[in-house]
């Protein structure tokens, strides 16, 4: 096989690194795991939710708080990517 027909691995986008996350739980999260969950500022909404927003270095860092919202069985609700 030649390597020159090889494809490299996939690399973020541009403007990819440092996206702002809006991501909403259910039920309300107390604020002291905000450290524990990368740094995001944690809001309680009205109706029953908990709003979790903040920059994310990468995918990587992403998947990781995903994961943790799981680790403590919370209902994701919705993520959003917001463009700096």
């Amino acid at each position: 096989m030649d390597s020159d027909n090889s494809q490299p691995c996939a690399r973020p986008e541009a403007g990819e690194r440092g996206a702002r996350y809006l991501i909403r739980v259910g039920g309300h999260l107390d604020s002291h795991w905000s450290a524990w969950l990368e740094g995001v500022t944690i809001t309680h909404d009205p109706d029953g939710s908990t709003l979790l927003e903040g920059p994310l270095a990468d995918q990587a860092r992403l998947h990781g708080l995903l994961n943790k919202l799981q680790d403590l069985h919370l209902t994701l609700l919705s993520v959003q990517r917001k463009d700096r």
